[in-house]
């Protein structure tokens, strides 16, 4: 199979991509290599593709929000399916630029849906969020959950991907999966989020923040599982037969949540960290973060009953091998 994967250098990205050409697939990877964080940790993940791969993997440097670059980069490639990774992350960042998600992750969207469309791909596949459920107070999150209020522009955004994608199935039977990611983590992770953040400072003695004082709980869910249930999700597009998919949709689009189905709380999480660093983590206790939200909590029996997908890595083994990693990406 020939697969099609934006955002190749990003975390989840290249993490599909390794497992894609391990097992004999074809990849075409692309992505901007923006420096929403440090490139050289994207030229990192590339260069260990490229090692995999061989001619098996071909990354293209392009900004798929301009939809005249997508097009002429990729006129001469041939593809099955796309794998839709790339997008601007960041629930935070999201409040301080806006117009950067709007053009990344709905101009974009829509470019994806267009190619898809028009060079009848088999199956798109693309990357929803947990932060669509917004201040849900039902747990856990189910994707027949109505998600109509979410708290971050990146959420909003999140969801009008949704609504694209429903109405490309609806319209063109362009066959689709969105996928709701709950707090991933792991090796060849993200530094914005959380894990990197606590873990670098715990090692550096420096303060954490923690926020809502700590009462937070998320649904970790490390980067190996989500990365079979993503190819899970991939080899198995949704018929258009008419019959409700996951999510409700009688098109052919199925949206899951891909979680660990189980709500850590924070301090826990710092717990198993400074147990694996260590040393203790001095904690900086401040307020709940506009945008952000105090639990994420996956129902994932939908995804389970359709595809037999079964996340199986706790965080206490999970932490430890991120941090191993950090270690020695570091030289530490």
């Amino acid at each position: 199979m020939r697969v099609l994967v934006t955002g190749a250098a990003g975390f989840i990205g290249s993490s599909l991509a390794l497992r894609l050409l391990a097992r004999g697939d074809h990849v075409i990877g692309i992505d901007n290599l923006n420096d929403y964080y440090p490139v050289s940790l994207k030229k990192a993940r590339l260069a260990r593709l490229q090692q995999a791969g061989g001619d098996t993997f071909k990354f293209i440097k392009l900004d798929f929000s301009d939809m005249q670059a997508l097009e002429n980069s990729l006129s001469d490639e041939e593809f099955d399916r796309i794998v839709h990774l790339g997008a601007q992350a960041g629930v935070r960042y999201s409040i301080e630029n806006p117009h950067a998600y709007v053009q990344a992750n709905i101009v974009g969207h829509l470019n994806l849906l267009e190619l898809a469309r028009h060079r009848a791909v088999e199956h798109m596949v693309y990357a929803s969020s947990s932060s669509v459920y917004g201040g849900n107070d039902q747990l856990p999150f189910s994707v027949d959950d109505r998600v109509d209020h979410p708290l971050s522009l990146y959420a909003a955004t999140k969801k009008a991907d949704e609504l694209m994608s429903e109405t490309y199935a609806h319209l063109y039977r362009l066959p689709q999966t969105g996928l709701r990611f709950f707090t991933v983590y792991g090796p060849w992770g993200r530094p914005d989020m959380m894990m990197w953040i606590f873990t670098k400072a715990i090692l550096a003695g420096e303060k954490i923040p923690v926020f809502n004082h700590g009462n937070m709980f998320r649904d970790f869910t490390y980067i190996d599982d989500i990365i079979s249930g993503v190819v899970a999700c991939l080899d198995n597009p949704p018929a258009d037969d008419n019959l409700a998919k996951a999510g409700g949709s009688v098109k052919p689009h199925a949206i899951y949540n891909i979680g660990n189905h189980k709500s850590e709380h924070l301090m826990k999480v710092i717990s198993v960290l400074e147990d694996e660093c260590g040393r203790k983590a001095e904690l900086e206790m401040l307020p709940m973060q506009q945008g952000d939200v105090q639990r994420t909590y996956a129902d994932i029996d939908a995804i389970q009953r359709d595809l037999g997908y079964q996340p199986a890595t706790s965080i206490e083994t999970g932490i430890p091998s991120f941090v191993s990693w950090y270690k020695s990406y570091h030289g530490l």
